[in-house]
């Protein structure tokens, strides 16, 4: 899974904000769709740089995954470069694109799980919701807090 890092947390509750805000999603679009929409975030594409980048080579995101490389010099694959500089997996991509982390689905309620599809925006809002929390609660239980010691008391005198 992801780093467990600020920024990684933040891309992924950015794009679920810009998900939920209705922005434009459509799940075969390379640039609208779940991968597309976090692709905007990290690299601050538009939706048609990212999809004009991805035709350069055949396939979907699932494909494009399988194909990186990153001496290719195509504009897809340092587009994929920048995504994994932040943290990410090309695993994480691919889940990401299906809805398919098990981990993820794991702490999502067993009736709303079910129900779930790859190409509904609201569902990909959960997912992208749901491992963001994953990832700050894995990230907080790391960190220790120094103990304090105990104040001295300050009597006062009236």
């Amino acid at each position: 899974m992801a780093l467990r890092t600020l920024s990684v947390i933040q891309a992924l509750r950015d794009t679920a904000q810009r998900l939920a805000a209705q922005a434009p999603y459509q799940w075969g679009h390379m640039g609208s769709c779940n991968c597309g929409h976090l692709a905007q975030t990290i690299t601050k594409l538009t939706k048609g740089e990212i999809h004009a980048r991805a035709m350069q080579r055949y396939g979907d995101w699932e494909r494009q995954l399988i194909d990186y490389c990153p001496t290719s010099g195509l504009p897809i694959d340092a587009t994929i470069d920048e995504m994994l500089a932040l943290g990410f997996s090309r695993q994480d991509f691919t889940h990401l694109e299906r809805l398919s982390d098990p981990a993820i689905l794991g702490a999502i309620p067993f009736e709303r799980r079910n129900a779930m599809r790859h190409n509904q925006r609201d569902d990909v809002v959960l997912y992208l919701r749901t491992w963001a929390a994953l990832l700050e609660n894995e990230l907080l239980a790391d960190i220790e807090l120094p103990t304090l010691a105990a104040a001295p008391q300050i009597v006062t005198m009236r």
